[in-house]
């Protein structure tokens, strides 16, 4: 095994404990101290310094394996006279803000996000940001073979950051929402915390409750990196209903939810509505756009019609379909940016969202501090926050299904299967269908048909051999025609399993 079969796009990930289904793993000590050593390599060729100069932060999130592999790192790092500040259980958006408060050369975060308890991984920032997949490959390179130098001279130091992290958030609201009570601006708020008992649980104790709000309502605060409780994911349908639950029936004004790590988040308003996928883009639209009329916001490719009408007509505003994966996102609003476009957000519909006054970190708790402060300044004028997106048009249905393809080469077959889809939509009357003049990946279509009335997007995944089908409609039965249509203009493909479409096709 070369260590690039442990690359996802930017990220490190893999099997991190021994399973029945996983009896061997392969994030072995080895492989972490390899891939480690690899990075502080790169890290020293980016600054032009010496290993032993470099000042590195290192932190995991609730994980079983966090321990073992935080050891790994840190071993590592010291021997080779690295200084390590340990910030032990904290937030991947926090080990980044290491490199802007603490002055660190770069930052090393243990995490693979939502996955299940057994994966483990990577996460490697510089002080520009997160690393590119382009230089993910290049230190898993030079990981293979690698022979790690040693020096004298390294040390490790321990530090309560999520603390210092948590503090920066307090003084943000402090200081936009002007209230009377300075200290306390939330004291007549209830606002339910959901952590899934990843490292989230800090936005309760640390920055909600010492502002004065009321954090009672809050669930899976404790670190369990088994996750008992329900996935630690704002996409999962699961996990949403344990929010929208306890923001109900406990009365609260707001109830936010994040991912084991909190680069995402999603929230609930008090009338148990979820404001996840397209309305957490559209909320995070409408805070962006203020004081940046006309600018650009650059989202995900699954986004629907109804969003970029609100964007768009409603906000005055300009958003960018792009390509799915945060850090795709990302970069292209940096593009942009430095192209001299107005680009205060980059967001995704999985709730990664990116700021351009915040780094264009993707950052849950910011993103959330962010539509609190909004709340806050909307009660003052007896509104809700939901009020701020009442006008985005929702889909009668949604549907997402995945293919997954079975064919060594997944990517040429993939492609093959879009290409089909083109060709056939070119040959069809543009009053029947059409194809998406904007769309960055993959293949979007546009239905006309009154029967169908909406739209799919088939894509091939980031990094898996699986081909993502969305389909949304403003018709009764549309999704299920828009699948029709779909399967027969491309009938079956050798090595793709169409499984999933023909059972939802074939739905009572």
């Amino acid at each position: 095994m070369t260590y690039l079969s442990l690359k996802s796009g930017t990220d490190v990930r893999g099997t991190a404990v021994s399973t029945a289904e996983h009896p061997e793993y392969e994030l072995t000590d080895k492989a972490v101290s390899d891939i480690s050593a690899a990075f502080i390599l790169f890290l020293s060729q980016k600054t032009n310094k010496k290993p032993c100069e470099l000042t590195v932060s290192l932190g995991h999130d609730s994980r079983i394996s966090a321990m073992r592999i935080k050891t790994a790192v840190a071993n590592t790092l010291v021997s080779m006279g690295v200084s390590v500040l340990y910030c032990s259980y904290c937030s991947t958006p926090a080990m980044f803000m290491t490199t802007v408060t603490e002055n660190c050369d770069g930052a090393v975060q243990i995490t693979a996000s939502h996955h299940p308890y057994d994966r483990n991984g990577l996460k490697f920032f510089l002080k520009s940001g997160g690393i590119s997949g382009e230089d993910l490959t290049e230190i898993l390179n030079i990981a293979d073979g690698i022979t790690i130098p040693e020096h004298a001279g390294g040390s490790i130091c321990e530090t309560d950051y999520i603390s210092k992290y948590a503090e920066i958030l307090r003084n943000m609201i402090k200081n936009e929402v002007f209230a009377e009570d300075f200290e306390h601006p939330l004291k007549d708020f209830k606002i339910a915390v959901d952590a899934g008992n990843g490292v989230g649980g800090f936005y309760a104790s640390k920055v909600l409750e010492p502002l004065g709000a009321d954090v009672s309502a809050s669930q899976f605060l404790e670190i369990d990196g088994m996750f008992p409780n329900h996935i630690p994911n704002p996409e999962n349908k699961t996990a949403m209903e344990f929010i929208r639950k306890a923001t109900l029936q406990n009365g609260c004004d707001l109830g936010v939810i994040f991912d084991t790590d909190v680069d995402r988040a999603s929230c609930v308003d008090e009338k148990g509505d979820e404001i996840n996928r397209n309305s957490i883009v559209a909320l995070a639209s409408v805070i962006a756009l203020e004081g940046n009329e006309g600018g650009s916001i650059v989202t995900d490719s699954v986004t629907s019609d109804g969003l970029r009408d609100f964007i768009e007509n409603t906000l005055g505003g300009k958003q960018i379909r792009f390509k799915r994966g945060y850090k795709n996102v990302i970069d292209e609003a940096i593009r942009r940016e430095n192209a001299g476009e107005n680009v205060p957000l980059a967001i995704e519909t999985s709730g990664h969202a990116a700021f351009r006054e915040n780094y264009y970190l993707d950052d849950g708790a910011y993103l959330i501090t962010k539509i609190i402060i909004k709340a806050a300044l909307l009660r003052k004028e007896n509104k809700k926050i939901g009020d701020c997106i009442s006008s985005l048009h929702k889909p009668l249905e949604e549907k997402e299904l995945r293919f997954n393809i079975s064919a060594p080469d997944f990517k040429k077959i993939g492609q093959r299967l879009i290409d089909d889809i083109i060709k056939t939509v070119n040959n069809i009357p543009d009053d029947v269908a059409f194809l998406a003049k904007d769309n960055y990946e993959g293949v979007r279509v546009n239905f006309t048909d009154p029967n169908l009335n909406g739209w799919f997007l088939l894509r091939l995944s980031v990094h898996d051999p699986v081909m993502p089908f969305n389909a949304e409609s403003d018709t009764v039965g549309g999704c299920k025609e828009i699948c029709k249509a779909f399967y027969g203009a491309v009938w079956d493909i050798e090595g793709i399993d169409f499984t999933p479409l023909k059972e939802y096709i074939n739905e009572n």
